[in-house]
């Protein structure tokens, strides 16, 4: 399937250009709009990982419930998503992310900071960590789709598909060529690892 959803075209009006691993802009948005174009206040898109939105981030009660121990919020200090780092008490870690959803924002200094936390709570026994911004959409399914991508080595459409199959994502534009960059630099590391280790 994930054959058919992604063509790799080589059409040089797509931005970027594609290689076998990693697909062109306009691929990649052909793959996130595949699918159902609706998602739920909060989803399970990996073990022990929930991604969601403003309003599931303001219940403490709700997320009490759920059993969530980490909450990394992509939209700190943004409209909806303005709480402290207090405001979820001594019982929640907290990580603040202050993502603009605009292309033009710079999300890379993020990406690693932001895969270690959940990393970190991922690996803690018993822990669940939430992932939010003001929908759940572009800023928070980014650094998701990173943690994933730099974890757990999943190609950027690895790391989409995985995510799509609980949770409708769509981030802009800016985010996308982000992470295909991500993609690009990991498969690079991978290939540089892989030969020293043929060579060793």
């Amino acid at each position: 399937m994930a054959e058919e959803c992604v063509s790799l075209s080589k059409d040089p009006e797509c931005s970027g250009t594609s290689t076998a691993e990693t697909p062109t802009l306009k691929d990649l948005e052909q793959l996130l709009n595949t699918g159902r174009p609706s998602c739920n206040h909060v989803d399970e898109v990996w073990p022990n990982l929930f991604l969601g939105d403003h309003v599931t981030a303001h219940s403490r009660f709700g997320l009490w419930k759920m059993g969530i121990s980490h909450v990394l919020n992509a939209a700190h200090g943004k409209i909806f998503c303005h709480e402290p780092h207090d405001f979820y008490g001594t019982t929640i870690e907290y990580y603040g992310v202050p993502a603009d959803d605009l292309p033009d924002f710079d999300m890379t200094p993020y990406f690693y900071p932001a895969a270690e936390f959940i990393h970190k709570a991922l690996t803690t026994p018993g822990a669940k960590i939430f992932v939010h911004c003001a929908v759940g959409i572009s800023r928070s399914s980014s650094l998701v789709l990173a943690y994933l991508m730099i974890y757990h080595r999943f190609s950027l459409v690895k790391a989409i598909q995985a995510v799509k199959e609980h949770r409708w994502i769509f981030p802009n534009q800016g985010f996308l060529n982000q992470l295909r960059n991500l993609d690009i630099q990991l498969n690079k590391k991978s290939t540089k690892q892989e030969s020293k280790e043929t060579n060793a």
